[in-house]
């Protein structure tokens, strides 16, 4: 089946100060082969504007197709992106965080895979290099690559980038996994339940990132890494 719809899910969390900024590079963003998209946000029970942002940014842009949701009370990112990939109507999904990090121009290279009808799935890897970086946090990397170091030893893949935000699936693959996560443990939850899926064409590819402090608002944190292991040992072992 050709793809004829993209839908980019977008979960936020108090993300005001950026989020319009990140809804018109996804709408600017034109993707090959007459692919459409839709913009399917699900707002986690932000505390500031977010949710204005956004409704204001709809009704600014009534030519894009944007669906907006709620989530009461706040439930984590993980609880969002169940909600977004349920609501989700395209042919294949990709998540995008609201934060700027993650550049939409590179949803041309997530595609790229899939066009010559070769990936169900593809991870952006932020270690692949080729594009634009920001240089992290020296510990903060090694804390990323330690965690898609464990997971590859369990799941028997050969990734680079496993916490990576950008991930493109095949919707009907990722609807039938049934997802528990509700934080952040989604990323290592799912690259499990996908390594388990026989004939699976999982890609990699190079993207660009722009890595933002904890002053500015990231959101990760140590306790997360640590349940990353957990999830890692407990979706690949049982």
């Amino acid at each position: 089946m050709p793809l004829k719809k993209l839908s980019v899910v977008i979960p936020v969390y108090n993300e005001a100060a950026t989020v319009q900024e990140l809804l018109k590079r996804v709408v600017e963003v034109q993707l090959p082969q007459n692919i459409t998209k839709e913009l399917v946000v699900v707002n986690d029970s932000s505390t500031d504007n977010t949710l204005e942002k956004v409704n204001e940014f709809a009704q600014n842009n009534l030519n894009a197709e944007i669906h907006i949701f709620s989530q009461q009370p706040n439930q984590g990112k993980g609880a969002a992106l169940h909600r977004g990939i349920k609501e989700a109507t395209g042919d294949y999904l990709v998540i995008q965080d609201a934060d700027l990090e993650y550049d939409p121009e590179d949803y041309l290279l997530l595609l790229k895979p899939v066009l010559e009808k070769n990936a169900d799935v593809v991870y952006g890897s932020r270690f692949l290099r080729g594009s634009p970086h920001r240089v992290v946090r020296y510990w903060h990397s090694m804390g990323n690559k330690f965690l898609t170091w464990l997971s590859n030893m369990f799941s028997n893949l050969s990734l680079t980038d496993m916490e990576t935000c950008y991930k493109l699936f095949k919707s009907d693959i990722i609807k039938q996994i049934q997802l528990k996560e509700k934080r952040f443990g989604f990323e290592p939850e799912v690259t499990a339940k996908l390594a388990k899926i026989k004939n699976l064409r999982i890609y990699e590819t190079g993207i660009s990132y722009h890595g933002r402090s904890y002053e500015s608002g990231k959101k990760i944190n140590w306790k997360d890494g640590v349940r990353a292991i957990y999830c890692i040992l407990k979706y690949n072992i049982f």
